[in-house]
């Protein structure tokens, strides 16, 4: 049986083994592949693992012994499941891999906001404190999270840890959901619409999937609902934002600051707005990528496979 890594580098840039794989199959991997390139390196494969390359329903047709598509992340946007099912593939993902390590950098970057860490180091550095008739000095606002509301647009597994840390610190916590289930069991947690979340949070964070609905949400009429003093966070998708508009808020004091490891287009142009914008820090998509939830997600995708193979498939996403 062929197997096919269109895109191996992100999940395994030398650090873990693709041995799993290679004890179920004959493994061919490319560290990237063009989308042009695609149905070609595709050809005679049985199986295929994507993590961001596109695998079109043009494609699919030209890939008459494909059976299985594993998604070696836990969005699935990129390979159109309509068109496996139709020729019967089965698509699995990878769901809960990175979920600590999302809350991790979630609160990295908000504790980055309200400290301002790394400018105050900088300071230090550059000889200021030494210089300082003080012995405590600041050269940027410092805020306390205690007392304040954490909004969390997306309740799910990441969602519910976001808010577990939240109230660790002393939050009051209100969330967004489609489907409402699995809420806080915290006393002062309740489930808010969008604008009023929006209204009511000093922290919004951001953590559903991108969709028809999500795509675009946060946007200049919504960010015009935010307090003056509120804090964005976004370690979910790019496009769930509308970067022009977030940069526009930012430089217009319309929020506070933003904290974002994810953009509308990946890698990002380099007039992308947000490089200029006022209190912006930015990562560059690794919410996702300690090696311990590199690991995990590896280790699932072979299981994926196995259980495929062994005809009980699991975390199909295209029943």
């Amino acid at each position: 049986m062929n197997i096919v890594i269109l895109d191996g580098y992100a999940l395994n840039p030398g650090d873990l083994s693709w041995q799993g794989l290679h004890a179920l199959g004959n493994v061919t991997h490319y560290d990237r592949t063009p989308a042009a390139e695609v149905a070609a390196r595709c050809a005679g494969a049985a199986v295929v693992f994507t993590n961001k390359t596109p695998i079109s329903g043009e494609v699919i047709d030209q890939l008459p012994g494909l059976r299985f598509i594993g998604v070696l992340a836990t969005g699935y946007n990129v390979v159109d499941t309509e068109a496996a099912k139709k020729k019967n593939i089965v698509v699995s993902n990878v769901p809960g891999y990175s979920s600590y390590s999302v809350v991790q950098l979630t609160f990295a970057l908000l504790l980055e906001l309200c400290h301002h860490v790394q400018r105050h180091s900088d300071s230090v550095m550059s000889g200021k404190w030494t210089a300082s008739p003080d012995f405590s000095f600041w050269d940027f606002p410092l805020t306390e999270l205690a007392g304040k509301t954490m909004g969390i647009i997306g309740y799910g597994d990441i969602g519910r840890k976001v808010g577990d840390v939240a109230l660790a610190f002393g939050m009051k916590v209100i969330g967004n959901s489609r489907s409402r289930k699995n809420g806080s069991s915290h006393p002062d947690f309740r489930w808010a619409e969008i604008p009023e979340l929006l209204a009511s949070a000093d922290v919004v964070s951001i953590h559903c999937p991108l969709s028809p609905e999500t795509k675009g949400l946060i946007n200049r009429a919504n960010l015009g609902l935010m307090k003056p003093a509120a804090f964005l966070l976004n370690t979910s998708r790019g496009p769930i934002v509308v970067d022009e508009d977030l940069a526009e808020a930012l430089n217009s004091h319309q929020i506070a600051g933003a904290g974002i490891d994810v953009l509308s287009t990946e890698p990002p142009s380099a007039d992308n707005p947000l490089f200029n914008a006022k209190n912006c820090i930015i990562t560059p998509h690794i919410a996702w990528a300690t090696k311990e939830a590199r690991a995990r997600l590896m280790d699932q995708s072979v299981k994926n496979l196995a259980a495929f193979l062994n005809g009980k498939p699991v975390n199909v996403v295209n029943p």
